[in-house]
């Protein structure tokens, strides 16, 4: 019975760090990375449109990205969405393709990304942690209606914990991997 529950459980958990992964992805650590640009909306004909579906990313090497759109016209929208985002990068318009060179990070912007991380990484152990309390609320519906023992929800709930343990030591080693990616010279 609490098995649903718990695997319902485990699959928020997972979704929620696949969110976490992406929303650290987006936060560039020196080296040029495409997702940086990815969600990006850029105006395409008066409809706001992700970058990556109206042009081409490219990164032939570590520190320039290159985004080349599908449709000429589309390259001053793409350089206005680029200077209205928090990237901090002026693009170079060539008239076909638009270059970002990726400067190396001052340490005053790694505390900043670091920050930044950090609050990427308790709002995902925030996720987490809803996930059992609302698992744990469902586990205690099940025993007043008198679907589960004591025992059984005490049991259930120990799972939960035990899972909720296993992804928030998940999310701490992600982050430490992106503060080792912020913190390379």
């Amino acid at each position: 019975m609490y098995k649903d529950i718990l695997v319902k459980s485990e699959e928020s958990m997972k979704k929620s760090i696949n969110y976490f992964k992406d929303a650290l992805s987006s936060i560039r650590a020196g080296k040029a990375n495409p997702k940086l640009v990815d969600r990006l909306q850029v105006s395409y004909y008066g409809t706001m449109t992700p970058l990556n579906q109206i042009a081409n990313i490219s990164v032939p090497d570590p520190r320039t990205i290159v985004i080349q759109p599908w449709d000429v016209n589309v390259l001053k929208e793409i350089e206005k969405a680029i200077l209205a985002s928090d990237l901090g990068i002026n693009p170079t318009n060539d008239g076909k393709i638009i270059r970002l060179a990726i400067p190396p990070l001052t340490e005053e912007r790694r505390k900043d990304l670091l920050k930044l991380v950090k609050k990427e990484t308790e709002s995902a152990k925030v996720a987490v942690r809803n996930i059992r309390r609302d698992a744990n609320e469902e586990y205690k519906k099940l025993e007043k209606a008198s679907e589960l023992t004591k025992d059984e929800k005490k049991k259930a709930e120990d799972e939960t914990q035990k899972l909720t343990d296993k992804y928030i030591d998940l999310i701490d080693d992600i982050y430490k991997d992106k503060e080792k990616e912020i913190l390379e010279v």
